[in-house]
C-alpha cells in the first residue's frame, strides 16, 4: 500500500471473533495502524486482543465505561487522533465490524480503488458469510417509503422482471469491475478521513444499524459518491455480538430506520403518509417482535450447553 490506514474496531462482546479480525487486518501488510474501541464489553474478548497486541505501537485499546453505541465509538477514536504511524498519514480510515475478517489483499485493493476515483468519499469489498454466499447488504440503494415497503413485503422479487418494484438490496446485480453505488455495507468501510470530517463523522443518535446509510447518504449530498469494489473481499460472520441481545438489536434496527426517515425525507411527505411510514416501521417490529423473544429466551440455555461467553 502506498498510505498508512487508521483502522477502527468497535467491539462488544465479539468473543473470539475480535482477535480473527485483528489477525486478518494487521495480516493486510506493514502500512495499517489498529484501534478497538471496547464498548464496556463484558466477556474478555477486550483483555484478550490486550494481551496479544498491547506491546505493538500500531495498536490501542480505548475502553468505554458503557455502550452508548457504534456512531458514537466510531467518532470517539477519530476525535482521538491517530496512532503517530498514522498521523504521518494521508488520511483514510477503515471502519470494521469485529466480525469481519478481511482477505488477503483486500484492504491494498481497496486503497488502490479510492486513490484512483478522486470524487469517491468511501470505498467498501464484496461481502460475502463464511460459505462464499454475498450477503444482500453488499450492494444497496437509499431507502424510501416505496423501496422499503418493496423489500419488507418480498415484493422486490419482480424486481428481476419489473424495475419498478427493485427494493434496497441490489446483491444480485453485483458488477464484475469497480463501480460506483449508493450505499455499500457498513461492516467494511474505508474512507478518506477529511470527507469524514467535513459531514461532521457519524451521527451519533443512532446506536446500532442505518449509521452507516446516513454517512453514506450526507456523503452522496456533500457530492461525493461510494465504490463497490469486488476485487476486495471480506468475510462477514454476522451477528456474533448481536445475537446475545436480540430484543435490544431489534429495537435500535426500527429505531434507526425511523430516524433516518424523519430526517432526511419526512418532510417530502404530506403529513398522513409520514405517519404511514412511521407506523409501518413500528408494525415490522411487531411482526418480528416474536422471533426476536424465542431468540432472547434460547441466549441462556445456548451458553448453558456451551456456547462462547
Amino acid at each position: 500500500m502506498s498510505a498508512i490506514v487508521e483502522v477502527i474496531v468497535v467491539n462488544y462482546n465479539a468473543g473470539e471473533a475480535l482477535q480473527r479480525c485483528l489477525d486478518a487486518a494487521f495480516g493486510q501488510g506493514p502500512d495499517v495502524c489498529v484501534t478497538v474501541v471496547d464498548n464496556a464489553s463484558s466477556d474478555g474478548s477486550a483483555e484478550r486482543a490486550e494481551a496479544r497486541f498491547g506491546g505493538r505501537a500500531d495498536f490501542r485499546l480505548l475502553r468505554q465505561a458503557d455502550n452508548p453505541g457504534f456512531a458514537a465509538a466510531v467518532n470517539r477514536a477519530v476525535r482521538a487522533g491517530g496512532l503517530p504511524k498514522c498521523d504521518s498519514s494521508p488520511g483514510f480510515l477503515l471502519i470494521l465490524n469485529p466480525d469481519c475478517d478481511l482477505q488477503p489483499g483486500a484492504l491494498p485493493e481497496l486503497l488502490a480503488a479510492l486513490q484512483q476515483d478522486p470524487a469517491a468519499a468511501l470505498a467498501a469489498p464484496r461481502v460475502t458469510d463464511p460459505r462464499g454466499r454475498v450477503l444482500r447488504g453488499t450492494l444497496r440503494r437509499f431507502p424510501d417509503p416505496w423501496k422499503s415497503f418493496v423489500t419488507f413485503s418480498g415484493l422486490w422479487r419482480l424486481g428481476r422482471r419489473w424495475p419498478l418494484f427493485e427494493g434496497v438490496e441490489r446483491s444480485a446485480q453485483m458488477p464484475a469491475e469497480t463501480a460506483p453505488a449508493e450505499a455499500v455495507s457498513g461492516a467494511c468501510m474505508l474512507l478518506r478521513k477529511d470527507r469524514f470530517f467535513e459531514i461532521g463523522g457519524m451521527d451519533s443518535e443512532y446506536r446500532l444499524h442505518c449509521e452507516d446509510l446516513d454517512l453514506m447518504y450526507r456523503l452522496r449530498r456533500a457530492g461525493y459518491h461510494c465504490l463497490l469494489v469486488p476485487g476486495a473481499r471480506a468475510v462477514h460472520a454476522q451477528g456474533t455480538s448481536s445475537a446475545r441481545r436480540p430484543l435490544w438489536v431489534l429495537w435500535q434496527k426500527h429505531r434507526g430506520m425511523q430516524r433516518f426517515f424523519d430526517k432526511f425525507q419526512a418532510e417530502s411527505y404530506a403529513l398522513p403518509l409520514r405517519w404511514g411510514v412511521r407506523a409501518g416501521i413500528w408494525l415490522r417490529f411487531l411482526l418480528q417482535l416474536p422471533l426476536a423473544l424465542v431468540k432472547a429466551s434460547l441466549g441462556p440455555l445456548q451458553k448453558g450447553r456451551g456456547a462462547a461467553p
